[in-house]
């Protein structure tokens, strides 16, 4: 009885291994996984064919109330650095699981709210275990340096997501503005909060 409490143990232990080895941990000073996804507008986007200095890439989705509560800051963030580091959001999210974040859905997000920049479908779940995202939204700034794409900041938006009104550190816009002026980032890592990414079983 022992023998099988242990086998079923290891086994349990190994399948859990298995898959969260899947997952990167990325870093600040990462490079960054360099990826090609469909648009709500059925054109491939590729980091590297949309991004031409750096750009924010955001993991999103359309049911998470988090998002919800920061979609007009993203639109502003993207309006304000568009020329500089554009705005790219992704959805990883499995629409089997919650049928609002289908791509027919998010299409119709995008109509709804306008959104002048990218908002990709990671179907296969793969870019977001690249970067290591767990939350929607979760951050990462990204810097183009010679051929790569060096992640520059990781974490959350800002510090209040239901009041834009009462932000007190606008972490991604200082961050952003630092790159540009040519300036250190004074938090280069903050703890991203929202909604779990919703995995395939």
């Amino acid at each position: 009885m022992k023998k099988m409490k242990f086998l079923i143990g290891a086994i349990l232990l190994m399948t859990f291994v298995s898959s969260t080895s899947k997952f990167t941990s990325t870093q600040v000073g990462d490079v960054a996984a360099l990826f090609n996804l469909i648009n709500v507008d059925d054109t491939m986007v590729s980091l590297e064919g949309y991004a031409k200095k750096g750009a924010i890439v955001i993991f999103t989705c359309n049911h998470c109330p988090y998002v919800k509560a920061y979609e007009d800051r993203i639109i502003a963030l993207h309006s304000k650095f568009k020329d500089t580091y554009p705005v790219i959001t992704i959805s990883s999210n499995d629409p089997e699981s919650f049928p609002d974040d289908s791509f027919e859905k998010m299409k119709v997000r995008a109509k709804e709210k306008g959104f002048e920049f990218p908002y990709l479908f990671d179907e296969t779940q793969e870019i977001a275990k690249l970067y290591g995202a767990l939350k929607t939204p979760h951050v990462y700034l990204l810097n183009k340096e010679k051929d790569a794409f060096v992640i520059k900041y990781i974490g959350a938006i800002d510090d209040n997501t239901y009041d834009a009104s009462q932000v007190k550190e606008k972490y991604l816009e200082s961050a952003v503005s630092s790159l540009i002026n040519g300036e250190e980032i004074k938090n280069k890592e903050t703890k991203a909060i929202g909604c779990s990414i919703k995995w395939k079983s």
